[in-house]
């Protein structure tokens, strides 16, 4: 065990987080961490004051249309389920596709078992994209939602969500997007992509804490209350209430998350996304270059790394990907995730079922050494026995 870590499992959470959230957080909070508005105090109001500044910054952000439209939530698990249990009714169908995480997997299949909708899963090609082309022969006329991710959390293949945002609105069909892996990593812009809704999560790409995440929606947009609980507003009253952002929100809000995803906004406008981006794909580049050199060593979806976020997956053929996870951390200091990575459709498709492949994924403090030292362990690792 080598006494530097080599963290290449960003795709799950970023690691280190820079300095400047870790200090917002144990500063800000310690300064104001009360219950935010609830109090008819100084400090109850300045807390509900970041609270909507940092609504506010993700709005912009996303380039959405409202604050009110940006619902926090514990990650983007919580988000998505926010959204498809809020905007689902019985006798619905949805597009989506076999590239999707289980976040989005999963309670689709839940509101199919119950009989309320049916959904098809539209495939991605031998590059790992989906043909928006397909996507618009999915749906049906009773189609009431089209959801996928921006950027697959396997192959870290970006999807095209513009052209599939057009399609949506021509068929008057609200998008929901999946945007764990791309939020932070590359620019979205809800309007000019016609994005009805976007999942979020603070602690990948946006650089904050783990425990916060959300929704950012068009306030037009029906969303159903599926939670229901003290909210500050109109507490008379036995009714949740049905004003945004409160309509989707319960109980007191995770102020410490927040807190450090609002520095960690204020991190990425200050260095920059493309500038983190393009840094990020020059270090895969070396990665793919390198991996791609070795006998025994497999890559899924990274000939063509134009259109990618900072990750991919491998595996080394006769070495169980939990056995290369364990040998890297073990014996060179090097911390991937390996498996099926919630996303059990692409492992299908790819042939990697069911033990899935080994994901190495980049974030913003990585070096060209780590790099390099990852390449070398994985060729010591593939060396023929």
């Amino acid at each position: 065990m080598t006494e530097h870590l080599i963290y290449l499992d960003n795709a799950a959470t970023t690691f280190p987080k820079p300095p400047a959230v870790l200090s917002a957080m144990v500063e800000t909070y310690g300064r104001l961490g009360v219950s935010p508005g609830r109090g008819s105090y100084d400090l109850a109001s300045e807390a509900e004051t970041l609270v909507e500044e940092t609504r506010a910054k993700l709005a912009r952000f996303f380039n959405g249309p409202d604050p009110k439209g940006v619902i926090f939530a514990s990650n983007a698990t919580d988000g998505l389920n926010l959204a498809i249990q809020g905007l689902l009714k019985p006798g619905d169908h949805v597009v989506s596709t076999r590239l999707e995480h289980n976040s989005v997997l999963r309670p689709l299949h839940h509101l199919r078992e119950q009989g309320m909708i049916e959904y098809d899963l539209v495939p991605f090609d031998g590059r790992g994209f989906i043909d928006p082309h397909d996507v618009a022969r999915s749906i049906r006329s009773d189609t009431r939602l089209v959801v996928i991710n921006h950027a697959s959390n396997v192959l870290g293949t970006i999807q095209p969500i513009r052209e599939i945002g057009r399609i949506c609105t021509e068929r008057n069909i609200p998008l929901l997007v999946d945007a764990a892996q791309s939020a932070g990593v590359v620019e979205i812009d809800m309007e000019e992509w016609q994005i009805a809704a976007i999942a979020f999560t603070g602690h990948k790409g946006l650089l904050g804490p783990t425990g916060i995440g959300g929704l950012v929606i068009r306030p037009e947009l029906e969303v159903r209350t599926t939670r229901f609980g003290g909210t500050g507003v109109d507490s008379r009253s036995p009714v949740h209430t049905q004003t945004l952002p409160f309509r989707l929100e319960a109980g007191t809000l995770n102020l410490l998350g927040i807190i450090g995803l609002s520095a960690g906004l204020d991190y990425l406008a200050e260095k920059g996304i493309d500038a983190i981006h393009k840094r990020e794909m020059e270090l895969l580049t070396k990665l793919r270059d390198g991996l791609s050199s070795l006998d025994r060593v497999e890559l899924y979806s990274a000939e063509d790394l134009s259109d990618h976020i900072g990750l991919l997956t491998a595996n080394v053929r006769g070495v169980d990907p939990s056995d290369v996870g364990a040998i890297l951390d073990g014996d060179f200091g090097i911390a991937v995730r390996v498996g099926l990575h919630c996303a059990p459709l692409v492992h299908e498709t790819l042939g990697t079922y069911p033990n899935g492949g080994v994901r190495f994924s980049l974030g913003p403090f990585n070096t060209m050494r780590d790099i390099e030292r990852t390449i070398e362990a994985m060729a010591a690792i593939a060396k023929p026995r």
